[in-house]
């Protein structure tokens, strides 16, 4: 089976169990090739719906992941995303075509060597002109790219951090993960205003944001 097929077939399975509910997350998730973010090594399981390590204690989400996180951030063309963790760049692939046309994501990546991994993965698979790697502490935002519509962090916080929910737009969107590691709870913060409402998504499994805002205890040396 080429890869084409399957992405049809995990992309179809993850329909059919409910993590995708919506054409436009369907069809970006067919789109994007997550074998080319992943090592050489892996990318004969690129479609199997489990993380996968790519270096510096950092992970590729499952597929399924990705699905609920991208259903629940409610992404529509022409929107300003701000992502929290590039990793090897996957998701910000994933969220670049949901804001297809005119919308634009910034990733944010504290590891050096998984910035310059991104950013080749996002200009070889096309995203390179929608897509900006920062190097940065994540768990700070982009203030000078603020507001944004929507923020997704792909690591676990041990609170909501308050810089990214600052830096959220009125009608805006965060998801961050909260919890120690092992376990988390998956946050949604909406911005109405001067009204900030939080509400609870359900267990899942980040390795620990790193970052001012982050565990301290898994700081970069």
């Amino acid at each position: 089976m080429d890869q084409i097929e399957s992405r049809r077939e995990m992309v179809s399975r993850l329909r059919g169990k409910g993590y995708i509910t919506g054409q436009r997350v369907y069809d970006a998730m067919m789109a994007v090739p997550r074998h080319l973010f992943l090592p050489a090594a892996l990318r004969d399981r690129a479609y199997v719906d489990t993380p996968m390590e790519i270096g510096y204690g950092q992970t590729i989400s499952a597929p399924h992941m990705v699905a609920i996180m991208a259903e629940a951030l409610e992404v529509l063309p022409g929107m300003k995303v701000l992502e929290v963790g590039a990793g090897s760049g996957y998701h910000a692939a994933v969220l670049a075509e949901l804001v297809r046309p005119r919308g634009s994501v910034f990733t944010m990546e504290i590891v050096p060597e998984l910035v310059e991994r991104a950013r080749r993965n996002l200009e070889e698979t096309g995203y390179g002109s929608e897509v900006k790697v920062v190097l940065s502490d994540g768990s700070l935002g982009l203030a000078d790219e603020a507001p944004f519509d929507r923020i997704s962090v792909a690591a676990a916080a041990p609170s909501v951090p308050l810089p990214l929910v600052e830096q959220l737009g009125d009608g805006g969107i965060l998801l961050v993960p909260v919890g120690e590691r092992g376990y988390q709870e998956l946050i949604m913060v909406r911005r109405q205003g001067d009204k900030v409402l939080r509400s609870e998504m359900g267990g899942v499994v980040f390795v620990p944001l790193i970052g001012e805002h982050g565990h301290h205890e898994h700081q970069v040396k």
